[in-house]
């Protein structure tokens, strides 16, 4: 089994529907090209006890704990704090992010405020931000990284080839001019005889009217995948419609 991951979005903004989270999609597929199956995604609160809560409990139950969102300068910006309590560290001056950060803005703009960015928890190991120099870091099996879609990104793409991940995550899709209906008895079938893949139906309508639905077979065993994609392809055969592979075009 590939290495699990759980990611945490932190942002009153993001539960209000103030802002419209842009990073999950952009993690998950790094991730599954890694080989790390990302299990878990939840949305919290920038309050601290519901942070420390929830990060030492995923801690606990996944091998990677991912967050986004709450490590600027501003006062609802506590996540490396809650993140240190946690795990059981103090938060203290990291001081070659405070020397970075202090020649990148220079000493006249590196305010308290500022300052703050340089806290980390004893022991964290900095995550690169080549965006805003302001860093993320890694503690224990915890990595926290802006909310910032540019910066996060920057932050993530540093982290991922430090991490030990397995195969990666690959998919065989059909599709065909068919209805769920038709094709659910046959699709439970195939999934009870792949139950490490995960098997989907997506239903999908083309620009001219015509519906149909497509069948993806998803897992990180390749020859699994490959024979539930043949099984699927033979299940929409065997309905009396030619099934087409891969994705509908958009």
């Amino acid at each position: 089994m590939p290495p699990t991951a759980c990611l945490l979005i932190i942002g009153n903004e993001i539960l209000s529907g103030r802002t419209q989270d842009a990073n999950i999609r952009f993690i998950a597929n790094g991730l599954a090209r890694s080989g790390i199956a990302l299990e878990e995604v939840r949305v919290i609160p920038d309050k601290a006890k519901r942070i420390v809560d929830t990060v030492a409990t995923c801690r606990a139950m996944f091998d990677h704990v991912f967050t986004t969102g709450g490590i600027g300068p501003t006062h609802d910006d506590i996540t490396a704090a809650c993140v240190a309590e946690a795990v059981g560290v103090p938060l203290e001056i990291h001081e070659e992010s405070y020397r970075k950060l202090e020649s990148y803005l220079g000493k006249e703009k590196f305010n308290k405020a500022r300052q703050r960015m340089a806290w980390l928890p004893r022991g964290a190991v900095p995550i690169e931000n080549t965006v805003s120099i302001a860093p993320g870091f890694s503690i224990a099996n915890v990595h926290v990284m802006a909310g910032v879609p540019s910066i996060m990104q920057s932050m993530f793409n540093a982290l991922l080839p430090t991490l030990e991940g397995g195969a990666p995550l690959c998919s065989v899709a059909w599709h065909a001019d068919l209805r769920e209906g038709t094709l659910a008895e046959g699709l439970e079938a195939i999934q009870n005889d792949f139950p490490t893949l995960d098997l989907g139906s997506y239903p999908f309508e083309r620009a001219d009217g015509r519906k149909g639905v497509s069948l993806v077979a998803k897992g990180y065993d390749s020859d699994q995948v490959a024979q539930a994609g043949e099984r699927i392809r033979q299940l929409i055969d065997s309905l009396g419609v030619t099934p087409i592979e891969g994705e509908p075009a958009p």
